[in-house]
């Protein structure tokens, strides 16, 4: 069997396991075992597998991920994003579709704290939906406009993709935030200004003015001052030299905890809920982390992904165009997987032949800007049909619209991540200019 062949039934083993629905992290795993027996046998396998886990999870940078997940959870279990709706509701309401700019603007706030683009989705569209139903705003507009404020989550740092981009790519984490703030407010502008154009363009999707009863007070003010604090905690502790980021993210679930306190939502069973889904989304993570090791080692015998990179450095084509072909690539596999498998199956592929092009950047700047592309496009496939995992859980939840009116409702956002995308692929200083001021 040639390398080739093997390649493709690796692949092909993988996604017929996902089309009758295994889960992602197994169907990985035995695609990669399979492979691996292939071509090197059990006993290799053998011990592959039994020094492959330890190797992994002994790493001190993975436990900055169940910290993240734990301070989405606190601030979403802590009533936090109510308040925070309402203050971006007072903001925005005088502007002609502005509760659902509003929406847009609780989601990024709230995504600086959780890290999560399904969390961020889920949540605020449990507050914000029947707010924008009982303000006249279109089915198709609501739906559209939550689940594409949901991708902020990941966007916004901290962001668990982010996260696990800087550990298999061995890169400063904080650098790799740095660089994703400037993108991640421009996705957030770029949506606001989506949603400007578009209920200007398409009549009958918002109402002509929002009567919005709330306004800006002292008591709405207090609302921000969680998000607020917890935010200059977590990030002027790291960029301040103060501590690391798995240190910034213990203080800052610890401080997203008592936030939640003071709050008085925090009951003994949401507290619960709290640990319990952390470690169920950790475990999940974790697995695919192993499922993906195994799958990329046995892709690693064939040579065939350094003979690919080879070959496309002796095409002599253009760099740009070689990454531009390759967040296509993204764009296609975000139909059939989740942006953490996406990351993890494929990074450790096509990483090595990023750096080996000439984009007249230092070697860590390249490697930086490719990972804010990569979570950009990984972003696009959150929404993009016949997938859209933010799109499901957000017409999950809006039980009378229909699905079709729901990927009706994003078209205006991805042509806003679009044009995003192509600004930060052609000005890759749009970036990094951050970057420079983190030591």
């Amino acid at each position: 069997m040639t390398p080739v062949t093997l390649t493709l039934m690796i692949f092909g083993i993988m996604l017929l396991l996902m089309a009758v629905r295994i889960p992602i992290a197994i169907a990985m795993f035995v695609a990669g075992a399979i492979g691996y027996v292939t071509q090197a046998g059990w006993l290799p396998l053998s011990n592959f597998l039994n020094t492959q886990a330890f190797a992994r999870f002994a790493s001190y940078d993975l436990s900055v991920i169940p910290l993240f997940i734990l301070m989405g959870h606190f601030a979403t279990q802590g009533g936090i994003s109510k308040a925070l709706f309402g203050f971006a509701s007072a903001v925005m309401s005088r502007l002609k579709g502005g509760l659902a700019m509003a929406a847009v603007l609780a989601s990024a706030a709230f995504g600086a704290i959780c890290g999560s683009s399904v969390a961020t989705a889920a949540t605020i569209t449990s507050v914000a939906l029947p707010e924008l139903k009982r303000h006249g705003y279109s089915g198709r507009l609501s739906t559209g406009t939550l689940a594409a404020g949901g991708t902020l989550g990941i966007l916004i740092p901290p962001s668990v993709p982010l996260v696990i981009y800087a550990i298999l790519t061995e890169q400063n984490i904080a650098k790799l935030f740095a660089a994703a703030m400037v993108p991640g407010l421009i996705a957030m502008t770029g949506y606001m200004i989506a949603i400007a154009v578009y209920v200007r363009l398409v009549p009958g999707q918002a109402p002509e003015k929002d009567v919005v009863t709330e306004k800006i007070t002292l008591q709405s003010l207090k609302g921000v001052i969680p998000i607020a604090l917890i935010f200059l905690i977590v990030f002027g502790g790291i960029y301040g030299g103060i501590f690391t980021p798995t240190e910034g993210a213990a203080v800052g679930a610890a401080a997203t905890f008592v936030m939640a306190l003071a709050l008085r939502e925090l009951t003994l069973k949401k507290l619960a809920h709290c640990f319990y889904a952390t470690a169920e989304s950790s475990a999940m993570i974790f697995m695919i982390f192993i499922g993906a090791d195994l799958m990329n080692s046995a892709l690693t015998l064939t040579q065939v992904p350094a003979q690919l990179a080879s070959v496309v450095g002796g095409w002599g084509l253009p760099p740009l165009m070689v990454v531009s072909a390759i967040l296509l690539l993204y764009v296609v596999l975000g139909a059939v997987m989740d942006e953490l498998s996406m990351i993890l199956l494929t990074i450790p592929i096509f990483f090595p032949m990023v750096m080996g092009l000439d984009f007249g950047m230092p070697p860590e700047s390249v490697a930086i800007w490719f990972g804010i592309m990569v979570l950009m496009t990984v972003g696009f496939g959150l929404l993009a049909p016949p997938v859209g995992l933010n799109v499901y859980v957000v017409n999950g939840m809006a039980k009378d619209v229909p699905i079709s009116e729901s990927y009706r409702g994003v078209m205006p956002f991805l042509i806003s991540d679009v044009l995003r995308t192509l600004l930060l692929l052609f000005f890759p200083a749009v970036s990094l200019w951050l970057v420079k001021y983190v030591g």
